[in-house]
């Protein structure tokens, strides 16, 4: 019995390495118009998160050095220099060191997938993007920010003309606007949507290969969307280029076909997760969120 007893705990050992495991921490990108803490929204999800897992490090991006800085830097922030600002902010945070498993909320989800291709450095686990525009956007008819003031400002700026120089450098949702019926404008203005997806005829392989390392990509669909137009971009879809009324799904495009990003090959590996749901953009109960998104949180280093 002795014996027995030696052996499970030399088992134990080389299985756990004498230490105790610790729940992968989580990071957090809000969407546009909210904040990393607005206890309705982000504050919100960090403690449903923290309920669930005690203990867990969970850290919900701001840009820049307030609330209100991080509110406007939603709006008129260039995505670029966000990208890289907090690129910068999770390599100097030593509980991510090991990695950790992100969510991104409306356009925080393609912001995440940016750090993923272009830095990644500390590693993301499982990437989840809830109602991301992951193909941009050709129309946004309602905005769903705290400020509207602000929401009328980004509105006003994009009828001026998305793919302006000084819109393009100054307004966050213009540098993913894709315009279906101009397609080779957009391919070269856009500064941010066309290099992440690797559409531009230099393709970048690290992006390609940082994308292939996560462990899962998760992407979060809500079928009464109003706010993004078209909702198929949720889901890696969108128009076929030169019209904008035919939408063709994620497999179609050329970017999933001739796998620009990795996207085909997680797909294929079945690392990637497609999740609907009924309701208005980000728009879901904590029931929900605990049935669908916790279980990808429920790893450890």
């Amino acid at each position: 019995m002795n014996i027995a007893l030696l052996v499970c705990f030399l088992v134990s050992i080389l299985a756990y390495g004498g230490h105790s495991q610790t729940v992968r921490p989580t990071v957090l990108w809000h969407g546009m118009g909210d904040t990393c803490c607005y206890p309705f929204s982000m504050g919100h999800i960090k403690n449903l998160i923290e309920q669930n897992f005690p203990g867990i490090y969970v850290y919900s991006i701001e840009v820049g050095n307030s609330l209100d800085e991080d509110e406007w830097n939603s709006f008129f922030m260039n995505v670029n220099d966000q990208v890289d600002y907090v690129c910068r902010r999770l390599a100097n945070d030593t509980n991510l060191e090991d990695g950790f498993n992100a969510i991104g909320f409306s356009q925080g989800g393609q912001f995440l997938r940016a750090y993923v291709e272009r830095c990644n450095s500390p590693k993301v686990y499982n990437l989840i993007s809830v109602g991301g525009q992951h193909q941009g956007v050709f129309g946004m008819p309602n905005c769903i920010g705290v400020n509207h003031t602000l929401c009328e400002m980004m509105r006003k700026l994009l009828n001026m003309g998305a793919y302006e120089k000084f819109v393009q450098n100054h307004v966050t949702q213009a540098e993913y606007w894709q315009d279906p019926l101009n397609f080779d404008e957009y391919l070269e203005k856009n500064i941010f949507l066309p290099d992440i997806n690797n559409n531009l005829d230099q393709k970048n392989a690290t992006y390609k290969q940082n994308f292939e390392s996560l462990n899962h990509f998760v992407m979060v669909k809500f079928l009464n969307d109003t706010m993004v137009q078209p909702r198929e971009s949720e889901w890696f879809g969108f128009y076929v280029p030169g019209q904008d009324k035919i939408i063709q799904p994620m497999e179609n495009t050329t970017l999933y076909i001739e796998d620009w990003i990795g996207l085909r090959t997680l797909n294929e590996n079945n690392q990637v997760t497609f999740i609907e749901t009924i309701g208005e953009h980000l728009q879901f109960t904590d029931a929900w969120f605990v049935q669908n998104i916790i279980p990808f949180l429920n790893n450890t280093i």
